[in-house]
């Protein structure tokens, strides 16, 4: 299934990357969807280009119900971003990995932060596979869009987070 989905937030990119690289947003973003963050690492300066690694416990209660008979009520889900150095304006591009602990759901994509003046066009483009025999295809299908608006909240509330600081 093709990922697609893009935002914008009223801030610089060096502002959305401090956001989106802090445990405490990390954590913050992990309640909202009722789930939590086990760990955190963070390979390198934010200045330069450096490694993400979150892992999560995710509830299941939003996949259908044939998804649920497999994989349980809670999900570790695994997210690597691999970001590259900024470009001369100070945008951004990130390899995003995204793994799932016992079930084969994989998400490839490329995450840009794009500067546009004091603004950031956050952009993902990407791929949601499974390999699962009959249902990959409608699982796969239903995690989609439920990535996409993870985009979307995230990106709203990285604005109210730096709208609080």
């Amino acid at each position: 299934m093709a990922l697609s989905a893009s935002t914008t937030l009223p801030y610089d990119v060096a502002a959305v990357i401090d956001v989106f690289t802090d445990k405490g947003f990390l954590q913050h973003m992990s309640q909202q969807v009722g789930g939590s963050l086990e760990s955190s690492a963070l390979d390198g300066d934010t200045s330069g280009a450096f490694t993400l690694v979150a892992v999560r416990t995710m509830p299941t209660a939003r996949l259908p119900e044939m998804a649920r008979k497999f994989v349980g009520e809670t999900l570790t889900v695994t997210q690597t971003e691999h970001w590259a150095a900024p470009d001369a304006d100070g945008s951004r591009e990130a390899q995003v990995e995204m793994t799932v602990a016992g079930v084969p759901l994989n998400v490839a994509a490329v995450q840009r932060l794009i500067a546009e003046g004091g603004s950031t066009r956050v952009d993902l483009q990407g791929s949601v596979t499974s390999s699962i025999p009959f249902l990959g295809g409608k699982i796969a299908g239903a995690a989609e869009p439920m990535i996409g608006k993870a985009l979307n909240v995230q990106a709203a509330e990285a604005q109210r987070w730096l709208e609080s600081r």
